[in-house]
């Protein structure tokens, strides 16, 4: 099953979170909804990570795009650097400027540069999507848990979350991406952690929302349903500013571009931001007690 749904808030020229909470839906028998951090809760356009990349490479005398930096986004971020090291054109610029072929001592190089680089910017993008605030309230309200996970390292999670529970994004559990031994993303990992320490009874009643192909993969394979955000995310990229001064023509053929690759990763459902997920789950939810699951 993959669909895409469309609100008000999915077609109006202005990011607003418009979409209404329905107090009475039935979200029985769903337990938990997980979600990423950076494009998902916070973070518009997911922002923080990516002209970090840009400007860490750069140091090394590497030039990346915008573009480049993206396309891994989702891992973590020794495995992103180490993905954008396998770039053709990354790779050739790489030979070019030091005779060899990268290697993993080159990998932890760029991320000592780019460690404290985020971490000294990750709080700039601290801020809440809209609606994300009201979301967790309702889920809460609903009995549901709500866990959550990033390609962010732990170092990095800890400037960040402070500031988003100032603003009211308090997850029940944040797992990071360099904290578990088995890995992160595509692998199931960080998702199942959740399940784990939030008492979960049931994978298939955990819903994975993620703005990344990776973190749809994490979701697929760790047995959940999955929701990418096109429009907020890695995918869409665009700063508020951006998006406000972008116009229509171009803002939808971004986000039915965002639309077919998060549904070609496994996603679901296809909404453009967290302010949608309410009929989603509601969806999800009628699904499951007319005996469908997440296969």
């Amino acid at each position: 099953m993959n669909a895409v749904l469309t609100t008000p808030s999915a077609t109006s020229s202005a990011f607003c979170a418009d979409a209404a909470i329905d107090s009475a839906a039935n979200l029985s028998p769903l337990q938990a909804v997980i979600f990423d951090w950076a494009g998902t809760l916070v973070d518009f356009g997911s922002l923080a990570p990516t002209q970090i990349f840009v400007e860490a490479f750069a140091s090394f005398g590497i030039h990346i795009t915008l573009a480049q930096a993206r396309g891994p986004m989702g891992l973590s971020k020794w495995e992103h650097i180490h993905q954008l090291l396998q770039d053709v054109s990354i790779a050739a610029q790489w030979q070019t400027a030091f005779g060899r072929a990268a290697t993993d001592a080159d990998v932890d190089a760029i991320y000592a540069r780019f460690m404290p680089m985020q971490i000294a910017k990750v709080g700039e993008f601290s801020a809440p999507i809209a609606g994300a605030v009201e979301l967790l309230q309702w889920l809460r309200a609903k009995g549901l848990k709500v866990g959550s996970c990033s390609g962010y390292p732990r170092e990095v999670l800890s400037r960040l979350l402070p500031q988003a529970a100032a603003a009211g994004i308090a997850p029940d559990h944040v797992v990071a991406g360099d904290e578990l031994s088995a890995g992160g993303r595509p692998g199931p990992f960080m998702a199942l952690a959740n399940v784990l320490v939030l008492g979960i009874g049931d994978v298939r009643a955990c819903v994975k929302v993620d703005d990344t192909v990776p973190g749809i993969e994490e979701g697929r394979r760790a047995g959940m349903w999955t929701v990418g955000l096109s429009l907020s995310g890695n995918e869409v990229g665009y700063s508020l500013e951006e998006f406000a001064q972008a116009s229509r023509q171009e803002v939808e053929a971004r986000v039915a571009a965002a639309e077919a690759k998060l549904r070609k990763a496994g996603a679901h459902y296809v909404v453009r931001s967290v302010a949608d997920l309410p009929d989603v789950l509601a969806q999800i939810a009628a699904d499951m007690r007319a005996g469908h699951m997440p296969g």
